[in-house]
Formats: structure tokens, C-alpha cells, sequence
């Protein structure tokens, strides 16, 4: 597993100021958000927890996964959360000719356009890897992109879920956007802790906002 930042660190946000890494507020309000979905149960699982907390949510989602799992993916536009675009096959910006990752995101765009009535320009880059030329024309196609300030790193297998509810809980402060995944891999952590991390939050003050 390569190295990772848990917070992502001030100087990368100076770098990057273009992205949404974060929401500025003084309120305690942070952003939970969730990618490569919808995969059947898990993502399921993770609507009812929300609807148990009466909690909205941002859901970056995989073009293919709709297309594969249309009454999931409507669910979750039925229960009032927000989607964003992750594109059509969870491609690697920094590896994709930029003809071929612009058709991938349209390709992921047509899927939500067909089964909701809402264009959405939201846009994160799968593992947050997109060049620079990608990151002009994604903007000049009237899409914000969206990172994080909080990585729970579900998705590592070699961290105990413990671990992945830590990383969580230590780093949420205001305007955190914390990102998850609704997918197999990241179940086993995810299921342990965002009953916790959403618990803690609410406990120590914090609501939840959707991104837009």
C-alpha cells in the first residue's frame, strides 16, 4: 500500500486552490461523502444508516455501478442525497489519455442524467489523480472538483477498522470533508466505523451538510 495522507495537509490545499478540499465555516458542520457506489447491501446499508440518523450525504458515483444497479442508485436520489460524478470506469487521471478520460466522465454524466432529472457538476477524480490539463477542461466543462480534508482510508485492508475510525474522529473539525466508500473492499472498515465516527460527531456538536 502506498503512503497516504489521513489529513490532507494545509500546503496541499495552498497548492490546489481550485479544488473544494474543505468548506469554510465556523460552524461545526462537516460533509460526509461517499465513492464507487452504488454496490448492492453495502450501499443499501449505508442509506439506512443515514436515514436511522437523518443525515444527508454527497455520493460520488461510478457511471458503470448505475448502469449495473439502477434501483440502488435511484434509492439513493429518492432518499434526497447528493450525487456527484466519479466517472464511468474509476479511471486514473495521471494514466488516461485526456480524449479518452473527458468521454469517460461524459459517459458517467448521461448515466445520472438518465435515471434523475438533475445534471450534476460535481466531480471528483478517482484516487484524486487528474493532470493539470484534465483538472482546465473539467472546470471549463462547468464541473467543481472535489477532494477531501479527511480520508478515512476504508479501503486499506491493512488498517484495523479501530484504525479507520480514528483517522476520522482525530481529523474532523469544520467544514471536513470526509470521504468513505460504499464498495466490497471497503465494507469490513466502513461497517465498524461510520456508526462510530457519525455517533462521536454528533455527540461533540457536529451536523452534517451535503456538498453543491
Amino acid at each position: 500500500m502506498k503512503p497516504y495522507w489521513v489529513k490532507t495537509h494545509w500546503f496541499i490545499k495552498k497548492l490546489f486552490p481550485g479544488y473544494i478540499w474543505s468548506v469554510k465555516s465556523t460552524k461545526k458542520t462537516v460533509y460526509l461523502t461517499f465513492d464507487d457506489g452504488p454496490i448492492p447491501k453495502i450501499t443499501e446499508w449505508v442509506l439506512a444508516l443515514l436515514k436511522e440518523n437523518n443525515i444527508k450525504a454527497t455520493f460520488f458515483c461510478i457511471g458503470d455501478n448505475i448502469e449495473k444497479h439502477p434501483q440502488v442508485f435511484e434509492k439513493v436520489v429518492s432518499e434526497d442525497h447528493t450525487i456527484g460524478n466519479h466517472t464511468f470506469n474509476h479511471i486514473n487521471g495521471w494514466h488516461t489519455d485526456n480524449k479518452i478520460y473527458f468521454k469517460n466522465i461524459e459517459a458517467c454524466r448521461q448515466a445520472i442524467i438518465k435515471r434523475t432529472d438533475h445534471d450534476s457538476k460535481l466531480f471528483r477524480p478517482p484516487y484524486g489523480k487528474i493532470s493539470h490539463s484534465q483538472t482546465k477542461e473539467v472546470r471549463n466543462l462547468g464541473y467543481k472538483i472535489v477532494m477531501w480534508d479527511v480520508l478515512s482510508a476504508d479501503f486499506d485492508r491493512y488498517i484495523t477498522p479501530e484504525k479507520c475510525c480514528e483517522n476520522v474522529i482525530k481529523n474532523a473539525t469544520n467544514g471536513s470533508v470526509i470521504i468513505f466508500h460504499d464498495s466490497i473492499k471497503a465494507f469490513t472498515n466502513l461497517e465498524y466505523a461510520l456508526p462510530r465516527v457519525i455517533k462521536y460527531l454528533k455527540e461533540n456538536g457536529y451536523s452534517f451538510g451535503t456538498l453543491a
